[in-house]
């Protein structure tokens, strides 16, 4: 039963060393209609070369390092793409803070004029009155427009 294991063996064996060692032999001739004709047995045209025909053996490792290289690349650059959208969020959002800052500091500075050109001063109440402010309360507002340009407008 060995025996016959091993011949079987022995035999496919030598099967795919025949078969490896003919495809390397490729033949190239022309026909009488001139067209072109490839094979891996001769045929004795007067046309036929034999064409020498080697390869090498893919190296797996380095198959493996291009891919993972690759992989890696793909990855860098989808990090990239992704700080430079959340830089630019960011920045947008640090632009409309800062806008809104600009606009309250234009609103106090707009209300401290109020307060120091215009003899009297006066705020409308819940009922929609105006409530006109004495000199301590325009003093105390016109303290805290100041305080919020400083806080507002540096």
């Amino acid at each position: 039963m060995k025996s016959k294991r091993i011949a079987l063996l022995s035999a496919v064996m030598a099967v795919t060393l025949a078969s490896g060692a003919m495809a390397n032999e490729i033949y190239k001739w022309t026909d009488d209609d001139g067209v072109v004709h490839y094979g891996d047995r001769p045929t004795g045209a007067s046309t036929e070369e034999r064409l020498n025909a080697s390869y090498r053996r893919t190296d797996n490792a380095a198959v493996q390092q291009r891919v993972q290289a690759r992989i890696d690349a793909t990855a860098a650059r989808k990090e990239a793409r992704s700080t430079a959208a959340a830089a630019e969020q960011d920045a947008a959002e640090n632009a409309a803070v800062a806008a809104e800052r600009a606009q309250q500091c234009e609103r106090a500075r707009a209300r401290l004029e109020t307060y120091v050109q215009s003899p009297r001063v006066y705020r409308v109440d819940d009922n929609g009155e105006r409530v006109y402010l004495d000199d301590a309360q325009r003093q105390s507002a016109r303290q805290k427009a100041e305080e919020q340009i400083a806080e507002l407008c540096s």
